[in-house]
């Protein structure tokens, strides 16, 4: 029997035996920071997908941080890839970007089938794996890179559902700042909430949403903070520093 086969199946029988405590953006295990003595922040940008508006993609935005020199870690969804095919294939092979995983179908990721915003989640630690594994495997065929950092639709998780990915050799890429809410904040709040940003944190925003007010924040945001000596970093630039949830 293939060694992955024997991992996906032992993994599938220790987390059936056990019921999660937690629920939730912040619980056991999930990434909310790193560690810098310097003045460094994590942008992370989820594409979601599913949707004509959920599949849609700000090449200004893009086109803003390539043409500053910012890195960024972009967590992109399966249905997001197959509508944007070409786009994907672009990003992936621009070094300023990190690839990682949001996921297959963009469920919450839980072993009981929670959901939140009216989202089921994954009802199982079969279809825990499914979730993750389903993207990796799509991206790892297609850019010959497997992605090591996974963020669900929602960004909920249980605690045994992180644990299963962490048996993947997944990191969870939570987030520390709310940058846009799902593409919902106006411009004027998405630049406030980056310019609150503290040395170490990770800021949620989305590149799937031209028509909202990320965009324009995010540049005003952005530009105050080069001012003010930040710099910015991929995930995986400080992997070795990062801070998970106790």
């Amino acid at each position: 029997m293939p060694l992955l086969l024997i991992l996906l199946l032992n993994i599938s029988i220790v987390f059936a035996q056990t019921s999660p405590l937690q629920w939730g953006e912040n619980v056991t295990g999930v990434v909310t920071h790193f560690h810098s003595n310097k003045k460094e922040l994590a942008l992370t940008f989820d594409a979601c997908g599913g949707s004509v508006r959920s599949s849609q993609y700000d090449a200004a935005l893009i086109e803003f941080l390539i043409q500053n020199h910012i890195p960024a870690t972009l967590f992109i969804n399966a249905r997001w890839i197959d509508s944007n095919p070409d786009i994907f294939m672009k990003l992936s092979t621009n070094p300023l970007f990190e690839i990682a995983n949001h996921g297959t179908a963009h469920k919450p990721l839980s072993v009981e089938g929670k959901s939140i915003y009216n989202i089921h989640g994954t009802a199982s630690a079969d279809e825990v794996m499914s979730e993750i594994e389903g993207n990796n495997n799509k991206i790892e065929k297609l850019t010959g890179k497997r992605p090591t950092f996974f963020r669900s639709g929602t960004a909920y998780y249980d605690e045994n559902a992180v644990a299963i990915a962490h048996t993947l050799k997944m990191e969870i890429g939570g987030f520390s700042v709310l940058g846009d809410a799902g593409a919902t904040f106006s411009a004027p709040k998405v630049a406030q909430q980056l310019t609150s940003a503290h040395s170490g944190d990770i800021i949620l925003l989305h590149m799937n949403h031209p028509e909202s007010g990320t965009r324009e924040g995010i540049i005003e945001g952005v530009n105050v903070l080069l001012q003010e000596g930040f710099s910015f970093v991929r995930l995986s630039d400080v992997k070795s520093h990062l801070q998970r949830i106790p």
